[in-house]
């Protein structure tokens, strides 16, 4: 099934128009035999971590063989845990316990990548606060579900904005507007979200070159 079971078509068309290309699988026990020998020589963690992470660059891989990148391009993890992209790319990489997702663009159309995937579940009572902020309450109207669509987006932001020059947000740094697609930074800068609600909670966030 398409996309491990996300059909992602609507949204990949979107962010396609973009310059951006996403995909998703779902984890199965024998991606942890994905990694390439780079991959694997920089991913640590247990059998489930290294699952996950050979879910993520399979996805990766299939991304940048359709941008012309070649079949078999190795994204190994940097030592401050950011995966490694190939010269004239950006990429993100994401997942939860189910899901594998990645997000991938030519230099020349998207200057930073983040994707972020959750479970399609209610954010826990005890952060909204944290992800949403005081005023934050009104804008998801009681739907939790919508909440943790927020923090997901909130994740893709902190990821693409850490990718572009190494700034550290917190959650109240970053003020989401997911009907007007772009989240507002505290120093002012903008940056553009896309985010998609179905059998997972899925959210990208570039900024142009």
């Amino acid at each position: 099934m398409a996309d491990g079971g996300l059909d992602l078509t609507r949204f990949r068309r979107e962010l396609g128009r973009e310059g951006v290309a996403i995909g998703a699988k779902r984890i199965e026990a024998r991606d942890e035999w994905a990694l390439l020998p780079e991959e694997a020589a920089s991913v640590g963690g247990g059998p489930a971590r290294r699952r996950a992470s050979g879910a993520a660059r399979l996805v990766a891989r299939g991304l940048l063989r359709g941008l012309g990148f070649g079949a078999a391009v190795p994204i190994p993890r940097a030592p401050g845990g950011a995966p490694i992209w190939p010269a004239k790319a950006v990429g993100s990489l994401s997942h939860d316990d189910v899901y594998a997702v990645a997000a991938v663009a030519p230099m020349a159309r998207v200057a930073s990548l983040g994707i972020d995937v959750e479970p399609a579940l209610a954010l826990p009572e005890d952060l909204f606060d944290l992800v949403l902020g005081p005023d934050g309450r009104r804008h998801v109207e009681g739907d939790a579900t919508l909440a943790r669509l927020v923090f997901c987006a909130k994740e893709a932001v902190y990821k693409a904005i850490y990718a572009l020059d190494g700034t550290m947000l917190e959650f109240g740094d970053i003020e989401v507007s997911l009907a007007d697609e772009r989240a507002l930074l505290r120093d002012s800068r903008q940056i553009q979200v896309r985010a998609w609600r179905g059998a997972a909670l899925v959210a990208v966030a570039f900024a142009g070159a």
